[in-house]
């Protein structure tokens, strides 16, 4: 069984920052896709960014040049660097990875941002 954890939530004021880690543990072959999704209230669950096993990244748009992803393959662990945040990026932030063929998720770390 493979789970991810993720830390670093918390409140934080508009234009403020803040690091959001996600471990895996468990029996884990092998890692492509690592990535963050979050959930607003009311509103469908959606991508943040997203890094291939290479390195690739992909963000969404209203993140692009405020939120950086990365990852530590040796540390099975995914970041999210998230500066000049906004009352809209408020949400539960979820980790996601793909990890021998299955897609796993984190159970949430939760981010408000105070305007």
């Amino acid at each position: 069984q493979v789970q991810l954890v993720e830390s670093g939530g918390g409140l934080v004021q508009a234009g403020g920052s803040l690091r959001l880690s996600c471990v895996a543990s468990g029996i884990i072959v092998s890692i492509n896709s690592m990535g963050w999704y979050r959930q607003a209230p009311g509103k469908q669950r959606e991508l943040v960014a997203t890094i291939t096993s290479g390195g690739s990244t992909n963000y969404a748009d209203s993140v692009k040049g405020r939120f950086t992803i990365s990852r530590d393959n040796a540390k099975v662990a995914v970041y999210l660097q998230m500066n000049s945040l906004k009352p809209e990026d408020t949400a539960v932030y979820y980790c996601n990875a793909d990890i021998d063929f299955r897609t796993w998720w984190g159970q949430g770390t939760q981010v408000t941002v105070s305007s």
